[in-house]
């Protein structure tokens, strides 16, 4: 990628507070664009935007719980009187629940799906008259491995990533009239704040996560500027004709049906 391919585009990256989404930030921004920023972590987000200024990028942060429709279209006003439009969007936002199908509750599995698939409809929707007028617009989402295979205890996060997989494809069909190419990024096992969560709601997390390694044949988690790299390829002219279509970062972990490096 050319240095600063992104120079004056504008960047909006929603749960760029940390992980994947702020990974994706910073690299947007070493691009040139300009980046606004969406969490709902006022703190993290704040330093997520010191951060990205400290290295010489320009960007915002605006405060937005993605689960609440009202406060999505509030941020994203304040992202066009700011920056005047948006070229590229990266519905990354999310959360998980580690909880089974018993145990879970009908608000849990509301704020599941809300976080991580509803947000990606209510983005898109609303940051579409801004996408239109763009020469260079995309829109990435990020799914997950469990896009294409599930886990156990999880069964909200599952069916929030399987829909944002093939909501990625229906807008991509959608929206390829205006020019707009729309795809899914699905990483593997990522050390993100939330994969540890994840891990730690485990009765046992060493163990755990151990045998999480186990099954990925590059024996390792993947750093989340990994992830940002495909994320801000999608966004380039380098893929000018992909859309549609999804991009599994996953280190080989959904390679084979079977496979662990230790077997018990």
């Amino acid at each position: 990628m050319s240095e600063r391919s992104f120079e004056q585009r504008v960047a909006l990256v929603t749960g760029a507070g940390s992980g994947i989404g702020f990974a994706a930030a910073q690299r947007f921004a070493e691009e040139g664009a300009l980046v606004a920023l969406v969490d709902q972590n006022a703190e993290a987000g704040q330093d997520a935007a010191s951060a990205i200024r400290a290295s010489g990028g320009v960007c915002e942060f605006y405060h937005a719980d993605l689960g609440v429709e009202q406060e999505i279209i509030q941020a994203l006003n304040k992202v066009v009187n700011k920056f005047g439009h948006v070229d590229h969007l990266v519905n990354n936002a999310g959360t998980v629940l580690v909880k089974g199908i018993e145990e879970c509750s009908a608000d849990e599995w509301d704020r599941v799906l809300n976080v991580n698939l509803r947000s990606i409809f209510l983005m898109t929707k609303y940051s579409l008259p801004s996408l239109r007028i763009s020469l260079h617009a995309t829109i990435v989402n990020l799914g997950s491995v469990s896009s294409f295979t599930a886990q156990a205890d999880t069964p909200a996060y599952v069916a929030s990533k399987g829909g944002a997989l093939m909501l990625s494809k229906a807008l991509a069909l959608d929206l390829a009239r205006y020019g707009i190419r729309v795809n899914c990024v699905c990483p593997g096992i990522t050390d993100t704040p939330m994969f540890r969560y994840h891990v730690n709601a485990t009765a046992d997390p060493e163990h755990t996560l151990r045998k999480r390694i186990d099954r990925v044949p590059l024996a390792r988690a993947l750093a989340p500027r990994e992830v940002a790299d495909t994320i801000l390829y999608l966004s380039s002219e380098q893929s000018s004709g992909i859309t549609g279509t999804s991009v599994v970062v996953d280190a080989g972990y959904t390679a084979a049906s079977e496979w662990t490096r230790n077997p018990d």
